[in-house]
Parts: C-alpha cells; structure tokens; sequence
C-alpha cells in the first residue's frame, strides 16, 4: 500500500491506496467523505466529478490517486460555507441555476477555474468554458446567468469591478 500527501480543502491529507491507479474520485468519496463529486459517466465526459487540482478543474474519474502527490485539491465542500457561501456558490444560489444539482459540483467547479483564468469572460466564453459539462435537467440560461453574476460578485470581493 502506497500513501499519497497532499492538502484538501485547506488542510493536510493522506490518501493510502493498493492502487496507484485507482481514481481520485473514489479516494475522495469513500477514504475522505466528500460527496461534493459525484461519479457520472466515468469518462470524463460529463463533469460531474470535477474537482480542482493546483486551481485547474480535472476529472477525479480518470484522475489517478498517484498523480496528485504534493498537490492541492479542492472539492465543493472547501470552497464556502452556509454561512459564508464562495461568490461562485452565492451566484449559484441566487439565480436558482440548479434543478436536480447533479450537475452542480462540476459547473460550480469549472466556473472557478474559468474565472481564474477569465475574470470578465464573455457569454460565448462562457459556453465554451462549460462545454464539457454536462446538465440534463436544463438549466444552462441559468447557470449562464450564475456563471455571469459570479464574475460581477467575485471581481466586486477583490474590489475591482467592471
């Protein structure tokens, strides 16, 4: 057995695991009790289970455990709190941009990256930007509208609006 190091949500954390393979969705899920990510196609193809990895939206699907040794994870549940929701979560919230919230975690996620990369990103980049996730109950105007909104809330949080 093999002992991966590397910091979740914020803290220190050992992943242990037979398999240097096994992915990081599993470790996080049963090893960790994270169910932020959610197991969708296994594929990466739906996005269901993206978490960040040194700030870049992956896959934990097809993320080996191996491959974040000394890396920083965060899930869904480091990103805010009830009381506190990251500006992400608070755009989420408040334009109601869920429906099952399967789908959720992974636009949630990918959103944080994007606007990492992209702090003012346009409607047309935001559509690419999500394109790889997945959301069968139709809710894309208005995790678009989310995705627009928490831009507008995290630039107004580092005090540079636009």
């Amino acid at each position: 057995m093999a002992s991966y190091r590397f910091q979740l949500n914020g803290k220190a954390a050992v992943a242990d695991s037979w398999d240097p393979a096994q992915p990081l969705l599993y470790v996080l899920r049963n090893a960790m009790g994270l169910h932020g990510p959610k197991f969708g196609c296994g594929l990466a193809q739906c996005g269901a289970c993206t978490v960040l990895v040194d700030g870049k939206a992956v896959r934990s699907c097809v993320t080996p455990v191996n491959s974040i040794e000394g890396k920083t994870v965060t899930t869904l549940e480091g990103l805010g709190s009830p009381e506190t929701p990251d500006p992400v979560q608070a755009a989420f919230i408040a334009e109601q941009a869920a429906q099952c919230g399967y789908c959720t975690n992974g636009m949630i996620l990918q959103t944080k990256s994007l606007l990492a990369q992209n702090a003012f990103p346009s409607i047309d980049q935001v559509k690419q930007g999500l394109a790889g996730n997945l959301c069968r109950c139709g809710t894309h105007t208005r995790i678009l509208s989310a995705v627009m909104l928490a831009a507008r809330l995290q630039a107004s949080v580092k005090g540079g609006a636009r």
